[in-house]
């Protein structure tokens, strides 16, 4: 019985919120939008949409609508554009020109790469400690002299590159 209840509140819920969704601080309802019809979008590839940018016409679009249907040289400069503007967004200029937006990508990668670069600055200073003393020169001489005279690896390895009559690298 818990079960039949739980589900068929699930199933309450789901079909209420595909049908109509509440608006946030509105007392109205909200419709849905329905994403299996063909929606308007700008894209230089398809010229033309498969809707018009305006869907819902206002009584002066209507009357330029209207107007549309007659002779074109009877509309001026101005109802020819608002024409264009009921059925696309964008001109092709508008589409193709530059936005700024690279400027805010690479101060946001600047940004974060000082940023990073500040950690490791006070990883360095803070958290690490001293360079051990086995990475100093002298150190790694001793150490060369030392597989040389234990002839480490003669076949292939360090003590093949080494002349122990002359006591010098091969060239």
């Amino acid at each position: 019985m818990l079960a039949s209840r739980a589900f068929s509140l699930v199933g309450k819920r789901a079909i209420s919120t595909s049908i109509c969704v509440r608006a946030h601080g509105h007392a109205g309802l909200v419709k849905a939008e329905d994403f299996s019809l063909p929606g308007y979008v700008d894209r230089r590839d398809v010229p033309l949409p498969e809707v018009a940018f305006v869907r819902d016409l206002s009584a002066q679009q209507k009357a330029l609508k209207e107007k549309e249907k007659a002779s074109w040289t009877a509309l001026s400069v101005d109802e020819k554009v608002e024409l264009y503007r009921i059925k696309f967004n964008e001109t092709y200029a508008e589409m193709n020109k530059g936005s700024n937006e690279w400027k805010t990508v690479i101060g946001g990668v600047l940004f974060f790469l000082g940023i990073t670069g500040l950690i490791l600055i006070w990883q360095k200073h803070y958290m690490y400690g001293p360079i051990p003393h086995t990475f100093s020169d002298e150190w790694l001489s001793m150490q060369t002299k030392r597989m040389l005279d234990m002839r480490i690896n003669p076949v292939e390895g360090i003590s093949s590159q080494w002349d122990f009559e002359k006591n010098e690298w091969k060239k």
